[in-house]
């Protein structure tokens, strides 16, 4: 049984012609590293925020089924979805500057879903929140804690989001284009730190990305998105050397070489 199961998943929003997603339909193994990738306004986003429960309901109709872990998502009322989310199911989005609290030191942010999803003391929480903090691979975690966010690079800001989702031990991990904003140097260090999180938690983990490298370096399966549509979904590898449609080819002819020359599946 699959950890997270999404069977035709529409998505319209009310000031669009089309659907932002059109009958997707997706798994995700526990354990397992996914990669969706596709072009800006593929569906990518709207499908992980379908699955986080972010979806602004007044302002879209969606229809399908979302299961985690036989729970049901898409349709579920507030209290479920509350939760569900932090507790179960942990985001971390492209810009940890936006969605970090300037007002709010890191390790109050860290604590976050510790203070609303357990009973656990002050002190319990600051050493989860440590634990974790460290376990990003942050130097000085203590001085990271007491920081406000605009004190810490853009590096230190991503593993700090990345530790505030990670803290209360979820079962699935959603990555919206987590890598984007950050160099290239950075960009290898928290993918490195991704695939540990993973071997050591087991935590399953959606990433996102328009990148079809970025998702070969971590992910063992990639579903490629085009309008809304999961045009091709399998083993990375097999995904990568031996495209079945089109646009696949595309994203993989555009993978940058160290000679600038295209790249040949």
């Amino acid at each position: 049984m699959s950890l997270l199961s999404i069977r035709d998943l529409r998505v319209r929003f009310h000031n669009r012609a089309r659907d932002a997603v059109s009958g997707v339909s997706l798994d995700i193994g526990r354990g397992e590293i996914v990669g969706l990738v596709g072009e800006s306004g593929s569906g990518k986003t709207v499908t992980a925020m379908s699955v986080a429960g972010l979806l602004p309901r007044k302002r879209c109709d969606c229809s399908g089924t979302i299961l985690l872990e036989g729970t049901e998502l898409l349709h579920a009322d507030r209290r479920t979805l509350r939760g569900v989310q932090g507790r179960s199911i942990g985001v971390v989005f492209q810009d940890p500057l936006s969605c970090m609290d300037p007002l709010m030191k890191v390790g109050a942010q860290v604590e976050e879903t510790l203070l609303l999803h357990t009973d656990y003391s002050k002190a319990e929480r600051r050493r989860l929140a440590l634990e974790a903090l460290a376990a990003v691979e942050l130097p000085d975690p203590e001085r990271v804690y007491a920081s406000w966010p605009h004190e810490l690079s853009g590096g230190m800001r991503q593993r700090a989001c990345i530790a505030a989702a990670v803290v209360i031990r979820p079962t699935l991990l959603l990555l919206d284009e987590p890598t984007t904003a950050l160099d290239v140097t950075v960009q290898a260090q928290i993918l490195s730190l991704l695939k540990k999180l993973n071997r050591e938690s087991g935590i399953s983990m959606l990433f996102i990305s328009h990148n079809l490298g970025v998702i070969r370096k971590l992910c063992t399966r990639a579903a490629v998105m085009q309008e809304g549509v999961i045009v091709e979904d399998g083993d990375t590898e097999r995904v990568f050397r031996h495209p079945t449609h089109p646009y696949t080819r595309r994203l993989i002819d555009a993978i940058p070489t160290r000679d600038g020359r295209r790249r040949s599946a």
